[in-house]
């Protein structure tokens, strides 16, 4: 069994001894400071949970695992996942890799393939592989383009139940903004997620029905308690500025509930004044924005035979200087979106540094993956390192963050309530039967 590089003892109570913590995840603990935004601590652990964080060295009544500094994360958080979607690459490529021809392929697939039996399996193939790199929460986009409803949503709710404890997953409703000017549509719509306690979402861009939609849509979700969840503006094209529409819909309305808003890459390419005003209305409204750079990376400004000019994602960093909450995550995984990609947090996290510039300073770069998306998808009680919280926690070999960004990490140790799981990763030849082979 696949347990890590490190050796967790069986006693009930025991010390992860001279760990190094990314600050920005610690509740109710000074470490010492070891400079850029990392801490050197003692966690105590007893009876699955955290007992207590310690000065580094100086508890000594328990078994030791001594981590040399390595470096201790709590599990992540993976906000902004397809998995009806992943693992199709298989049976229908994008050779092209296209945005236009990625949706293309999709909608053949999911016509042709995608009972409740299909996209569970694959389901259970992605969370395999998302808890053994050391995910505790995530949130799924589910197609809901008539007449697909009936297949995902309970494939959705079987993988929910049977994870539940161990990959707690949310599900997102993913419609054109267009629909929402269709009663029928909005009504079923409405039915499915009070049936399944899914979140409202949809994807936007410039149509004549833009606004109305977004009342709609608003509207839907102040009746029924909903928050909202929208892909918006994954274009190079300046002028789609559907973001601007968002943001003023939910101040338009009032609306009370949590937006988020993913992609925006169009924001990226206009000028910097309009970005400026499109950005202090996003913080107006307390819209939360999450990028998925290693998709948009793959998708966008792709030209036959052109190297690509700009990397396809957000201003994250004009976000957080506005104190806009932010987050990456993985998005598609091995489909015609995305071709490759594993739901590892840790490769989305290492990416993201790397294309969005995360770094130089480090220091609270660490929330993007823990603190902050637990906070959008409103659970605190994850993605931080906290005394009287479950020892779910993964532990690193490398010290600094040039050690944690320059290799997969592969080594890690992943601890769940206490205890180091099983890191063996699926084999892909377990979905050949859903292809033919």
């Amino acid at each position: 069994m696949a347990k890590g590089f490190v050796a967790i003892p069986e006693a009930d109570r025991y010390v992860l001894a001279n760990a190094t913590l990314p600050a920005v995840t610690v509740d109710g603990f000074d470490g010492q400071d070891v400079g850029e935004g990392l801490m050197r601590a003692d966690i105590v652990v007893a009876g699955g949970k955290i007992e207590a964080l310690k000065p580094a060295g100086s508890v000594i009544d328990a078994p030791v695992v001594d981590l040399d500094k390595g470096q201790v994360w709590p599990c992540f958080v993976d906000m902004h996942t397809h998995l009806d979607k992943g693992h199709i690459w298989a049976r229908r490529e994008n050779p092209s890799g296209s945005f236009a021809d990625a949706l293309a392929a999709v909608d053949a697939d999911r016509d042709a393939n995608w009972t409740t039996a299909d996209v569970r399996a694959r389901m259970e193939f992605s969370l395999r592989s998302a808890y053994a790199h050391g995910t505790r929460l995530i949130r799924t986009h589910i197609d809901c383009v008539p007449p697909q409803f009936p297949a995902s949503w309970p494939a959705f709710a079987e993988a929910r139940d049977a994870w539940a404890g161990r990959v707690d997953l949310q599900a997102v409703a993913l419609s054109p903004i267009d629909l929402f000017l269709d009663a029928t549509v909005r009504a079923r719509l409405t039915d499915t997620l009070r049936t399944y306690g899914g979140v409202l979402g949809g994807f936007t861009y410039m149509s004549p029905g833009l606004e109305a939609g977004l009342d709609h849509l608003f509207a839907m979700a102040s009746e029924n308690g909903f928050d909202i969840d929208l892909h918006v503006d994954e274009t190079a094209d300046p002028n789609a500025r559907s973001l601007k529409a968002i943001a003023e819909a939910a101040i338009r309305t009032d609306y009370q509930g949590q937006v988020t808003v993913g992609h925006c890459c169009s924001l990226a390419r206009q000028d910097e004044d309009e970005a400026d005003r499109t950005l202090d209305l996003v913080a107006e409204a307390g819209l939360a924005v999450v990028s998925l750079p290693m998709c948009n990376l793959y998708l966008q400004d792709r030209h036959p035979g052109r190297t690509p000019r700009w990397r396809g994602v957000t201003l994250l960093n004009e976000m957080e200087e506005r104190g806009i909450r932010v987050a990456v995550a993985s998005d598609n995984t091995r489909d015609p979106f995305y071709a490759y990609g594993d739901l590892d947090a840790v490769e989305v996290f290492r990416e993201a540094v790397r294309i969005l510039h995360l770094d130089h300073p480090l220091d609270g770069a660490a929330r993007v993956v823990t603190t902050n998306p637990a906070a959008v998808l409103r659970r605190p009680d994850v993605g931080r390192i906290r005394a009287g919280d479950p020892a779910d926690l993964v532990l690193f070999r490398a010290r600094t963050w040039s050690e944690f960004l320059s290799r997969p990490q592969s080594d890690r140790t992943v601890l769940r309530y206490g205890n180091a799981i099983d890191r063996t990763l699926p084999d892909y030849r377990e979905l050949d039967s859903l292809f033919g082979n």
